[in-house]
């Protein structure tokens, strides 16, 4: 059976990577975006298995400046965005960035969710690893909500998923995952309109989540959305 169609169980669309991102290019060329005038940003996982699709964001746009922590979160902050965005080109006075933000989960060939198969390992193995981690924490009903200075993102994960989540409640991975989405999306979002001034810059955000499928890895894609001389656009993808 094709993936996509054991996908369509938990999403309702899914692309390829190298589609999902030839999409979103094609669609901000339409606003004035290009590798030649824009910097890429990507927030993804550090798992060995996210890193294709930092790959086909370099191929479509160039480097791409790297907002990366575990599960994809968001921990880079106003320091981290602007650095990015100093670094950005400027054409016609106006700087331009993309920012990809996406958590991944994976989906097996028989439609399990959270496992995948990797190099050089025997059995299955489990993405996202700090989300499958978090979410056995809370099912075993001991969550550590202290800073472990040993373990900083997964601490931060910790305090900020758990901000939206209801008291109790134990979602299993996929609805973990949606809930990581949704929380990097907003975090983002916050941390651009304290820094980003859009007088000079326009910018995009591309957010979904990656999923690592049993042959290749997919995306579904969530908000996708371009602020171009203040105006927000929706990208049909």
């Amino acid at each position: 059976m094709p993936f996509e169609n054991i996908a369509k169980k938990y999403f309702d669309r899914t692309y390829t990577e190298i589609d999902f991102v030839k999409k979103t290019y094609e669609a901000l060329k339409q606003l004035g975006f290009n590798d030649d005038n824009s910097i890429a940003a990507t927030c993804i996982c550090r798992d060995e298995i996210s890193q294709s699709l930092r790959s086909v964001i370099k191929h479509m746009w160039g480097e791409a400046f790297n907002f990366s922590s575990l599960a994809g979160m968001f921990f880079a902050g106003k320091t981290g965005l602007a650095a990015a965005m100093h670094h950005a080109p400027i054409e016609g006075g106006k700087e331009r960035y993309v920012f990809y933000a996406l958590p991944h989960i994976a989906i097996d060939a028989e439609g399990h969710i959270g496992i995948c198969r990797r190099t050089g390992r025997e059995g299955a193995s489990v993405a996202c690893g700090a989300l499958n981690a978090f979410q056995k924490e809370m099912a075993s009903g001991k969550v550590n909500i202290t800073m472990d200075n040993e373990d900083v993102e997964q601490s931060l994960i910790r305090m900020r998923l758990l901000r939206e989540i209801p008291y109790g409640h134990v979602p299993d991975l996929l609805e973990l995952t949606k809930i990581t989405q949704a929380a990097i999306q907003a975090d983002l979002e916050i941390t651009i309109n304290k820094v980003v001034n859009i007088g000079k810059s326009n910018y995009a955000v591309i957010t979904g989540i990656q999923i690592n499928g049993p042959d290749s890895n997919y995306v579904w894609p969530a908000a996708c959305y371009a602020v171009v001389n203040g105006v927000k656009t929706e990208l049909k993808i």
